[in-house]
Formats: C-alpha cells, sequence, structure tokens
C-alpha cells in the first residue's frame, strides 16, 4: 500500500497555504495545566514525558473519558494530561521510575479518575506498561531518562543501531512499529529544548486514529479492496493490518511534510487539532452548519462519515 503522490502534493500545497503561519507557531508544551512548567529540573521533565507518553493511547472505549479538573472540563488526551500534571505538581517523584517500577492497578485508577469518579478504561494495561518501562530504565538507562537519551547520541536512527528507533523498543509501551509514542516523545522533548536531535531528517509524525482517518478521506492512502471494505463494513482489523495501514500513513505525511515544507512534528501539531475540530470520527464538519478549509482538496467532503475510521481499538500502540 503506497501513499496516493498527487492527493499528497494537493493536500499538502492546501496546508501550506491555508495554514503554514498557524503551523509556525509553535506549542512548546509548558502549559502548567498538562505539563510540567518551564525551568523545572530536566531529568524530572524528560520522566514526566517518558512515562506520560508510555501510557499515551485511546483514553475512552466503552464511554468518553471526560470531567472537570478544579472546575474545568476536559477531554480524552487533554484530560490525561491535565491528571498527569496535576500528579507532578503534587509529587513530582511519583513519575521516578522507582515509583513506576511498583505502581499498582489500584493507584493507576485512582490517578486516572475524574471528580465524578469515572477511571480511564484499562488502568490494569496503564499499569503494566508503567511498571515495564520503570523497571528497564533502572535495570539499563540507571533510571535515567537523560541517560537513555546520551546512549542514543541524540539520534533517532543511529549509524551504530543504537539511535532512539532501537532503544525505545526495549520498553513494551514503546514497541509499536509504527512508532507513535516515540514520536510524540521526541515532539515534547524536542520543543522543550531537552534534546537537539542529530538527524531531524529522520523525524515521523506518530500516527494514531485521528491521523489515520484524515488520511484515509483525504485520500492519502489507498487501502486494497479487501481492506477498504473492512472499513467501510467496520471490520476488526488484524495486527498486521494496522501496521501495513498506518504505516503507509506515516509514509503519506512524510511526503507531505517535504512537499509542504513543514516539519512532521509541526505537521502533526496541525493533522491532530483538524482532526479533533474539523474532521472528527462522528458529524465531520463537513456534513453539519459550517465547511472544512480542506474541501477543495477532499475526495470525501460531504460524504466524510461513510469512511470513519480502520477498527483497531484494543491496543496500547495509539
Amino acid at each position: 500500500m503506497e501513499p496516493s503522490v498527487s492527493r499528497v502534493s494537493r493536500a499538502a500545497r492546501a496546508i501550506r497555504e491555508r495554514f503554514g503561519d498557524v503551523v509556525g507557531s509553535t506549542e512548546d508544551f509548558t502549559d502548567p495545566r498538562y505539563y510540567p512548567p518551564r525551568g523545572d529540573d530536566a531529568e524530572r521533565v524528560l520522566r514526566y514525558f517518558f512515562f506520560m507518553v508510555a501510557i499515551d493511547h485511546r483514553t475512552s472505549r466503552f464511554k468518553p473519558f471526560e470531567g472537570r479538573v478544579g472546575g474545568e472540563f476536559y477531554h480524552g488526551a487533554d484530560l490525561l494530561y491535565r491528571l498527569g500534571a496535576a500528579k507532578y505538581a503534587s509529587d513530582p517523584d511519583f513519575f521516578s521510575p522507582e515509583s513506576m517500577a511498583s505502581i499498582s492497578e489500584g493507584e493507576v485508577a485512582e490517578w486516572l479518575r475524574t471528580e465524578r469518579g469515572e477511571t480511564i478504561w484499562d488502568p490494569e494495561v496503564r499499569a503494566s506498561l508503567l511498571r515495564d518501562a520503570g523497571r528497564k530504565l533502572l535495570k539499563f538507562f540507571r533510571g535515567s531518562v537523560s541517560d537513555l537519551v546520551e546512549a542514543s547520541g541524540s539520534y533517532i536512527r543511529h549509524p551504530t543501531g543504537h539511535g532512539l528507533g532501537s532503544l525505545f523498543k526495549v520498553f513494551e509501551a514503546y514497541s509499536d512499529p509504527v512508532e507513535k509514542k516515540l514520536f510524540l516523545f521526541i515532539k515534547f522533548v524536542r520543543r522543550r529544548g531537552l534534546v537537539e536531535l542529530a538527524d531531524p531528517e529522520n523525524l515521523e509524525v506518530p500516527v494514531d486514529n485521528h491521523l489515520t482517518r484524515i488520511a484515509l478521506r483525504l485520500g492519502l492512502v489507498e487501502p486494497s479492496g479487501d481492506l477498504m471494505g473492512k472499513i467501510l463494513r467496520g471490520a476488526e482489523f488484524t495486527d498486521a493490518e494496522d501496521v501495513e495501514l498506518r504505516m503507509a500513513v506515516r509514509r503519506a505525511y512524510k511526503c507531505a511534510a517535504r512537499v509542504s515544507g513543514i516539519e512532521p512534528d509541526l505537521l502533526d501539531d496541525f493533522l491532530w487539532a483538524f482532526g479533533r475540530r474539523y474532521c472528527t470520527r462522528e458529524r465531520p464538519v463537513c456534513e453539519r452548519v459550517g465547511s472544512c478549509p480542506l474541501s477543495s482538496v477532499c475526495p470525501s467532503h460531504g460524504r466524510a462519515s461513510r469512511v470513519i475510521e480502520h477498527y483497531y481499538v484494543n491496543t496500547f500502540y495509539y
């Protein structure tokens, strides 16, 4: 499955023309509602992002993960990071590898809970991922995320094979072949000024369900008849089919980044916001009041809900 070069090029140019100024306005991930504040100890900040990204996958399955924290309403990933930042503010050492190495399902359920008592849907999985990450960080990198980054030489793909892409594979949470969590971690810490990549040409977008849905609707990738049939029927993808599709999506956005001149991590900022505001899973803007700013290059315009997204939910990859 290969990207449609012509559609990728049209979409990339449209994004550049319509959103170039917005995409260039870089988020630095220092908002204390979601992240450690500017100026905090570098290792503590690295640990926060390392462990939070390890559990940054689908937040809801049977009902929305949403609620109020401090009087403000949050949903999905926003709520996940709001609760993470609140825990960090009250106890930064909560994100130490020693703490994570022994965290229980009950502790995760108590932590990732709304004020109304609704808990994130898979606390047992997230607790297991955190324990694995904490124990292996202690075993292989002396409990230091700084040492992990240093071991990579700040390469994503090191010539000797010891870049971040290979080193992170030791952690179960980061074992996704499409590397969604790896590139999300890199995006966070690079913007915070904690890592200066030696090979930024190897950056990719962190491909999740939002980015895959947008790519399918824009026609950036063209699944085979069998796979498109599964998407339209809502039939569950296999592990291999999910990886095949998301790898094609990753290649499509890499091409879009080259055509648009927008770095992949900045392109991801736009795509993720676009997927939440315009190209939503249910009732996309093009099918209700309002218009989509990419309608001129979207073959699904006006009927986007026919292609919702591929069905693959029982995963901690994204």
